[in-house]
């Protein structure tokens, strides 16, 4: 099963119930997207949910524990919880993030940005071939939101990230909030990113909202996953699938919860872009 070129939504529990007994007249996903982790249970009613909604449509699972660029290497019971995962719903797609969460004895509950540099590319490409070989399938690997970067950075990130799709054979999970989020935070072109960022390589778009803090006169954007998707976004989004086509895209809303018919509305207005873009007719209204 691969995952169409549609909208899904990210599955919270809050909306099991509308997935599986959607109302009449009412918008469904094409497809849903769990965090891995919160599944790393041998039973009781999470898996008793999924194991629902997997029967009715495709899962991708976007694993944020991996920690693919940590220095001392990955988790490997970590690595094996995955895994097992895998061959129990057997997901159309898999991925995890460009970044670090901690070392060989401590984890942190964020995704921390690594060096661009070829040191980088070699430790991270090695890592994701692990990943790869463990779970007998590619996985796509999301670019970060940022909010610093390196002095010594030997690269720009579009470049590292072409790089290490090349080297490792995984492909990019593009995140178009992310880019705004970082071009704004780093003060770059977030339309010249996105202009730079090869087509074949995208396996999935995630689409999300972000807050703004306000420092002196510069605003500092934090992914926070809570909020509807910002008209830049929406701008982004249209510039990449004009010229990539539709792609399997995802409402990412993870904090500040919405109800079902609002997460919906959503990934409507992301279905709606995708097919204005596919249509010469749609584009000239």
């Amino acid at each position: 099963m691969t995952l169409p070129p549609n909208t899904g939504i990210g599955l919270k529990p809050a909306h099991y119930r509308d997935v599986l007994e959607p109302q009449p007249g009412s918008a469904a996903p094409a497809w849903v997207e769990v965090h891995p982790q919160n599944y790393f249970v041998d039973g009781g009613p999470p898996h008793r949910w999924l194991t629902a909604v997997a029967e009715r449509l495709p899962v991708s699972f976007h694993s944020v524990g991996l920690s693919i660029g940590t220095a001392d290497g990955l988790d490997t019971d970590e690595l094996d919880q995955l895994a097992a995962l895998c061959d129990r719903y057997e997901p159309a797609s898999v991925s995890d993030h460009l970044s670090w969460s901690g070392n060989g004895a401590d984890r942190y509950p964020d995704l921390l940005p690594i060096a661009y540099t070829r040191t980088s590319l070699d430790h991270v490409s090695a890592q994701i071939g692990r990943v790869q070989d463990r779970l007998r399938r590619p996985l796509l690997i999301e670019n970060p939101s940022r909010y610093l970067a390196f002095a010594k950075d030997e690269m720009d990130e579009v470049g590292f990230i072409h790089a290490l799709c090349s080297q490792s054979g995984c492909g990019l999970l593009f995140d178009i909030n992310n880019v705004e989020v970082s071009c704004t935070n780093l003060q770059t072109d977030p339309f010249a990113y996105v202009d730079a960022i090869d087509p074949a390589i995208v396996g999935e778009i995630h689409l999300a909202g972000h807050a703004t803090e306000w420092h002196d006169d510069r605003a500092l954007l934090i992914d926070d996953h809570g909020s509807p998707v910002s008209d830049l976004t929406w701008q982004l989004f249209d510039r990449f699938i004009g010229r990539a086509g539709p792609r399997p895209v995802l409402i990412e809303w993870d904090t500040d919860v919405p109800d079902f018919a609002v997460l919906m509305a959503q990934a409507q207005k992301a279905g709606d872009h995708m097919a204005r873009a596919a249509s010469p007719l749609l584009q000239a209204v």
